[in-house]
């Protein structure tokens, strides 16, 4: 299938997608509400807001301007090859967040061989439905399986660090991309906008905080107000009434409190002084700085730990606006990896 063809496609299933986030009708309109409405019974973590979510982020991406543009840095994508059958293991943290692999698989030009996580087995068969109704010559190139992943040529798998391991010695003898877990931070001067801490309110709990892109750790000045933080995200107060967050709350503020810790609480989030990246669900770490020197010696120690980094100092280079961590563009690839490069040279 020629690039053109296949870029017209995807521009295609984008505006689809958002047709369908928006609760405009189309010919989907019905099935996406039931598969919504599964997939909220299967995983409590997909609320139909988070999987609206999903889906715009996605049809974002497919526009025809940024598809050209993207694949315009790969021209030996436009060649003719013999495709290859490329197994893909997904996470299932947030909804459809196999879908960027997806996408690159398909305009390499290579076969696609899905094995969807438990927890996020019906949206992404729904999206290829949707493209293949688009582009019937799709159906021969997309192919899911629940079973072992046979006969392929070569891999992409995401999963916690303990199943890389795994991953990394399973695939050796293939070409392989293997994902592990990887944290988002922020770095906070101490003079951001009340506009600006609202929006680190997105990057912490878009999806309840499930993804590598969501911020899990602050570093902040020493002597750093916290009231000011705390007004900024409240208008993110209804992740509480939410069942599962909810008990993961109470859960993490009672051994909290048993232990004796020092946090700071205000009825849904909670903040815990903690050298780790990584912290547990409605809990978000902070570490105090001295220097900002300090904090870029930092970055570069844990950098294959950290997947992105919010901050509007200028001194905290490659930063993510607040509000954008989960709003990835085309060539935001998870761990640094171009997925689309590994694949056009497999």
């Amino acid at each position: 299938m020629h690039l053109v063809k296949k870029i017209s496609a995807f521009t295609q299933l984008g505006k689809r997608l958002n047709q369908l986030a928006q609760q405009e009708k189309n010919d989907f309109t019905d099935k996406y509400a039931a598969v919504v409405q599964q997939s909220y019974y299967e995983n409590g973590w997909f609320t139909a807001s988070n999987v609206n979510k999903a889906m715009r982020a996605i049809a974002d991406m497919l526009s025809e301007t940024k598809l050209q543009n993207w694949a315009s840095a790969y021209p030996e994508i436009n060649s003719e090859k013999e495709p290859k059958r490329v197994g893909v293991i997904m996470a299932g943290n947030i909804p459809a967040v196999g879908f960027h692999d997806f996408l690159c698989v398909l305009m390499s030009g290579n076969i696609f061989v899905g094995k969807c996580a438990s927890d996020d087995k019906l949206l992404l068969p729904f999206i290829a439905e949707m493209l293949c109704t688009i582009e019937p010559s799709f159906k021969q190139r997309i192919n899911f399986t629940p079973a072992k992943l046979e006969n392929v040529q070569a891999y992409i798998a995401t999963g916690s660090n303990n199943s890389a391991r795994y991953f990394q010695n399973y695939f050796a003898k293939h070409p392989h991309v293997i994902r592990r877990n990887r944290n988002s931070i922020a770095v906070l001067s101490g003079n951001e906008t009340p506009e600006q801490l609202q929006n680190l309110g997105a990057d912490a709990f878009d999806y309840f905080g499930l993804g590598c892109r969501n911020v899990s750790k602050l570093f902040v000045p020493t002597g750093y107000n916290f009231d000011n933080l705390f007004k900024g995200v409240y208008n993110q107060k209804q992740v509480i009434e939410n069942k599962k967050y909810a008990n993961n709350y109470e859960y993490n503020r009672t051994i909290y409190l048993m232990g004796s810790h020092k946090i700071l609480d205000n009825n849904f989030l909670i903040l815990k002084e903690d050298i780790a990246l990584s912290s547990p669900i409605a809990v978000l770490f902070y570490e105090y700085y001295n220097a900002i020197e300090d904090v870029q010696i930092r970055l570069r120690m844990d950098h294959e730990h950290i997947q992105c980094v919010v901050s509007a100092m200028p001194q905290i280079k490659n930063a993510v606006d607040f509000g954008n961590t989960q709003c990835p563009q085309l060539n935001d690839y998870a761990d640094n990896v171009d997925t689309l490069k590994f694949l056009s040279k497999i």
